[in-house]
Order: C-alpha cells, then structure tokens, then sequence
C-alpha cells in the first residue's frame, strides 16, 4: 500500500461513522511521521523493525477513540473503531520476553498456535510476546491454543473464548536432569516408597559434558559409563533435536461426543480431536488408529502420538523444583471427562470398590461425577491435578483413562510386535510376541523410529532393567507387591517405590505401554504409573498428543 493511499484511506475514515469497527494494515512503507511514532525499548525511532528482529509490541495508542493492534503473523497494524481522518497511532516495541533460567529454551510459536494467558477462572487471553507470559522458576508454564476457525483474529488482551478454543498445548522446554537411580532392577524388592525433587537444569546444549560417553540404554544396545550423580539430555529432546515440546494440556478428546459412549471410537479421523477440559476422551481405539490421528492431526507442528520417552520428560519437570513435585490428584471422573481432579486425595490403591472417603477417609477410592467427588480444572481442587499445582500446568496425567503411548516391546529378533496373537494387536503391520504368525494389515510402524520407543524382549513384567533412561520407569525402583483388602475382595498390586504407582512392564503377553492410570485406580494411578497393554482398543484407554518442532 502507498502513502498515498494510505492517506485517503484515513481520510476517508470521516464517511464511515456508521461502522464501529474498521481494520487497515499499516506496514514500514505506508507510515507517515504524523501519524505513525515508535519506540524500541523506550526510545523513539524511524526505524521500523523486521518480523525477525526478535521484538514484541509493548503497547499502541491511538489517538480520537481509536485502538490499534498489532498483527504477528502479517507484521502490521491494524486499527479498531476509526471514525475520524488522520489517526494518530504511536507504536511501542520492545524485546520478546525470555527467561533466563530456560537458557534458550524458551517457547517457540508457529501459525496457528497462539500464545495465551490462563485465568484462576479459565478465561484465556491472547498474550504479547513482550509480556511475562510464563515464568517457570515460579512453576507458571507457557501455554498456547489452536482455535477451531484459524482465520478468526485476536490481539493482545483479547478474551479467546471457551467456544472459539480447538485444542490447548503446554510448553516443556529441553533440560537435562541428574540421575538418580540407573533402573537396573530384575524383579521385586523390599525398597520402601523414596521419591524426590528431580534436579534439572533448562538449556540447548547436549549433554555428555560429565562423562563424555553418557548415552541411553536400548535397543540398539548402546552402553556409557553414565551413573547415578551425572546430568543427561532427556532423550525426549534428542529424538526431534528440539529446544522443546508442546504437549497437549488434556487427554484428547473426540469433538462432537456429547456422552462417553459417542467418544469411543476406533477410527483413523484426524477432524474429530480436541483437547481441551471438560469434553469426553476419546477411547476405544487401537494404537495405530490413535497414531494416525495424532500425526495426521497438524503435520506442519510435527504432531504425534506421545511417546514413553516424552510422558517421562513430563513427569521429572511435573517432580522438579519447577513443577508441583507432588503426587498429583487423581482425575477419579467415571465418565472420562478431562481435566477434573477428585476432592479428596484417595488412599487406597486399585481394588475396584468405590470406597467412599467420607465414610472411610484412611482408605478410599472413591469415583463418580458428582460435586462432592470430582471438581472441574478452573477449581482449587482441580488445579491439585495439575503438573504445577496451578491452572497454567497439564492436567489428566493421573487418572482419566490409561493413556496409550507410541511405546512397544520388540520380538527377539529386534522387530516391533503388533501384540500378543491374531486377536489382540496394535492394528500396526508385525510380528505377534506372543505366537507364531504377524498381523498383516495395511499400517505399517512408523518409517522414522523417532515416532516410538522400542523396549527389549522380556518374558515377564518385572524386567524394570529394560527400561529407557528417562521414561519414567525403572529408574522408579524398588518394585514390590502390595495388597488391598475390601469386603468383596483381594487385589495384588505390582508398584513403584514412587507413590505406590502402578508398575508393571512391557512383556511378551503385553508389549505396549499406558501411562497414568485409570479414573478408578485410586492411589495407583498417578504421573508415575505404568502399565502393559496389547495395543487392540479400550474401553478404558485414550492418547495424547505432541508437537516437536524448531
């Protein structure tokens, strides 16, 4: 647009009074001194800065009742409420905000991913990227949304509405972390419950730095000399070569179900997720189904199903000095409803009662939808099931639905097992662990290995040592056997020295990973928590998703 141009369009301005809302681009070249100023970090300027300069909008004032905002994605600005000629506008710019505990890994945006603040409420608002929009030494993590109209605009400040709002992502910046136990556990022990804040440190580099050979035991039989003591990159970062992951806020839920029933559903629909609070989690479905849905979901982010690996980067920030570093409450909502935390911290592991805390309060695990039980995310109590205990954190990552991961046991020859037998499998093209013969079908695992975790062979579900430095697993021992009593019945439990976690192994019977635990698991769901599954669909069984790009 010309000067010129721009010229008549504001004068023009003077024979529109019938319209309150009026929005006109203003570039670098179409700026007029009188009516255009600006500051960079507070002093004035004619030098208009670039998209990639790395600065932020402070504020803009217009002058004769109009407002200005400013537009990121086409680095203009637009103008609200212009009813009169020659508007004035003075532009204040300063650097994008950073933090510098996060040692360059702060929060990395593309479009459509929109950068917002969160109210104790739930009321969402656009942030500026100039503003302190996240602070994680104060455990108040990023987050952003994707809106389900994409060409909608807000500007900073704006109120986004519940409605306008697709989906919520939470920001893991890229951090090495001290080991704390190597994980090298065969079986069950006598080790008594021993968790503890996990010390990480925020930053790009890549860790080898403490022994030169600190490298992750796996598949590929790679061996170190890591020990407990020295700091290692968290692999989930590696994988990608990112500075960070967007993590879905929720457990992804199915759009349009309006009960639990409609939300299960084993089908390859990428338009049909949502992750957002209080909706239906979508269950029911295979691994391979839930991974198509995740990857096909938004390519240009690098969406995917979550791994072992990155549920594990979760879980060590959610137990660091800049998460919550407590158990967490469970998400005990009988209709696998997202983001509620239960009223009362449960006592009791898995039994399958629903023991009720007010009448038995040292050995509950209660469940159900009423008020008295279970409390929605924008609550005090709901934010207890939060990473950081506050309402910026990610939520149902204890209780819900056990949430399948792109995690899988490979057979003894190295491949990765469909599942157990012709009747019980992932959907995914491969061998079976557990019997002769291969599902054939017409998905194939993932060409690129950084989409899964592969585990080694194991007969039974106590090989702990198999574990992936990182995962959130075997590094978790001991591991013992517990039991709960009920009136109707006895249950023995397999659990973490961590909160009494649920922990049993990827095995030849079970060779795919959940995570967190289920709605009525009481005291053995948890962040900790894992178990085995054959991958086939669930009634009782969701999926998360990521982004990882740079």
């Amino acid at each position: 647009m010309s000067k010129k141009l721009f010229l008549l369009f504001l004068f023009c301005f003077s024979f529109l009074l019938q319209l309150n809302y009026f929005e006109l681009e203003v570039s670098e070249k179409d700026m007029d001194s009188s009516l255009i100023g600006l500051t960079i970090n507070g002093s004035s300027t004619t030098n208009f800065p670039s998209k990639t300069s790395g600065y932020a909008i402070e504020s803009i004032l217009c002058d004769k009742g109009s407002s200005g905002v400013w537009d990121y994605e086409n680095w203009s600005l637009r103008l609200r409420n212009v009813v009169q000629s020659r508007t004035k506008c003075q532009i204040n710019f300063v650097s994008q905000y950073s933090e510098n505990i996060l040692n360059g890994t702060d929060p990395v945006l593309r479009e459509g991913l929109i950068p917002v603040t969160i109210e104790n409420d739930g009321t969402v608002r656009k942030a500026s990227l100039g503003w302190e929009w996240y602070k994680y030494e104060e455990q108040k993590w990023a987050n952003a949304v994707i809106l389900n109209n994409e060409t909608e605009i807000y500007y900073d400040g704006d109120i986004i509405p519940e409605s306008a709002i697709e989906s919520y992502f939470v920001w893991i910046p890229r951090y090495k972390y001290k080991l704390f136990d190597m994980g090298e556990y065969e079986g069950l022990t006598t080790l008594q419950n021993k968790p503890q804040i996990i010390d990480i440190q925020f930053g790009v580099d890549t860790t080898n730095d403490s022994d030169n050979s600190c490298k992750t035991p796996g598949i590929s039989g790679a061996s170190g000399t890591c020990s407990v003591g020295k700091y290692m990159t968290h692999p989930a970062f590696l994988a990608f070569g990112t500075n960070g992951m967007w993590v879905g806020k929720f457990e992804t839920g199915y759009k349009g179900a309006t009960t639990k029933e409609e939300a299960q559903k084993n089908e390859n629909n990428a338009s049909k997720v949502q992750i957002k609070p209080d909706v239906y989690s979508w269950r029911g479905i295979q691994v391979a189904n839930a991974y198509l849905n995740s990857y096909n979901y938004k390519r240009e982010m690098d969406s995917h199903m979550m791994k072992n690996t990155e549920w594990g980067a979760v879980a060590y920030l959610q137990h660091s000095k800049y998460g919550s570093h407590t158990r967490l409450r469970v998400n005990n909502n009988e209709s696998f409803v997202t983001g509620y935390g239960a009223v009362q911290d449960l006592t009791i592991g898995y039994t399958g009662i629903n023991i009720s805390c007010k009448e038995n309060p040292n050995e509950c695990n209660e469940y159900g939808v009423s008020s008295d039980i279970v409390k929605p995310w924008n609550t005090d109590i709901g934010i207890l099931s939060s990473t950081t205990k506050n309402i910026s954190g990610i939520y149902d990552m204890s209780g819900g639905v056990w949430e399948k991961v792109m995690a899988v046991m490979a057979n003894q020859s190295g491949v990765p097992c469909s599942g157990r037998d012709e009747n019980n499998h992932s959907g995914f093209q491969g061998p079976y662990c557990n019997s002769d013969g291969s599902f054939v079908g017409a998905e194939n695992f993932p060409a690129d290995s950084k989409y899964y975790d592969l585990y080694l062979y194991a007969d039974l579900y106590t090989y702990y040592s198999n574990r992936i430095l990182g995962d959130a697993t075997g590094e978790l021992g001991g591991f013992r056997k517990v039991e709960y009593h009920s009136v109707q019945q006895s249950v023995q439990q397999f659990v973490s020295s961590w909160n009494e976690g649920s922990a049993l192994f990827v095995y030849k019977q079970n060779p795919w990973f959940n995570r967190g635990g289920a709605y009525l698991h009481g005291k053995n769901a948890g962040i900790f928590s894992f178990g085995y599954s054959i991958g086939s669909a669930s009634g009782a069984d969701g999926f998360r998703i990521v982004f990882s790009f740079s």
